[in-house]
């Protein structure tokens, strides 16, 4: 018995690392890509899952645009964290994109982001929405907090050259209220529950791809589909 033990031994030591190797290879090789477009078939709103991999895109025509919604809520952080991004993408793209803003305030776990819609709706009526909507989430931490918001509000109304007496008017209008609840009504027909959240063409973005390289590639896939469309006879 103890003439064939070293050769057993090495028999188990072969058939160990073959074993490992094997797994090794199995463990080391790349997942297949299932889906290599970021848009899926769901409804009411589709999806838009992040990409493995970002392809080449063809440059667009500048005749070329589409429309991205952002539904949000000034109090939410990570609303305050994604906006510098999609700042970022809306002065890349220009007459590109068509970014439209929906109100969504969640006013049951953000009690100062129904006042700071009204604040921004109010600006809006003086031309002057945009200007408020960055200072809003650019200087959130100086408001989220406050027992009462106004005045903090007031002072971003004064910075940014708004008539003040008709901005207070202007806070509490039925136009106003109007506004940010017929763009939570819209929330709600696409059974959006929380923010951010943002729609390309109808489409929704997955959470996963809730990132300024997630976004971009949604713009630019949609952008390709409406030049195809608009190139053909």
């Amino acid at each position: 018995m103890q003439r064939f033990l070293p050769g057993i031994i090495i028999i188990i030591v072969l058939a160990t690392a073959v074993t490992g190797g094997i797994a090794l290879f199995r463990s080391t090789r790349p997942s297949p890509v299932v889906n290599s477009t970021p848009f899926t078939a769901a409804t009411p709103a589709t999806t838009v899952t992040q990409p493995v991999a970002s392809p080449v895109m063809a440059p667009v025509s500048e005749n070329v645009s589409v429309t991205l919604e952002e539904f949000g809520d000034y109090q939410c952080p990570p609303c305050g964290l994604l906006h510098p991004e999609l700042k970022s993408i809306k002065a890349y793209y220009g007459k590109r994109l068509n970014f439209i803003f929906r109100n969504f305030p969640l006013s049951r776990i953000h009690k100062n982001a129904q006042a700071a819609a009204q604040a921004a709706e109010a600006a809006r009526l003086q031309g002057s929405f945009w200007q408020m909507h960055d200072t809003l989430y650019e200087h959130q931490k100086e408001w989220k907090d406050e027992s009462d918001p106004s005045a903090v509000f007031r002072k971003f109304a004064a910075e940014i050259g708004l008539d003040l007496k008709r901005f207070d008017r202007d806070l509490d209008s039925l136009e106003v209220k109007a506004r940010i609840d017929a763009d939570s009504r819209r929330a709600e027909s696409l059974k959006i529950e929380g923010t951010p959240t943002i729609l390309i063409e109808g489409k929704q973005l997955l959470t996963e791809a809730m990132t300024a390289e997630g976004i971009r590639r949604g713009i630019e896939v949609m952008l390709q589909r409406k030049a195809q469309v608009s190139s053909r006879p």
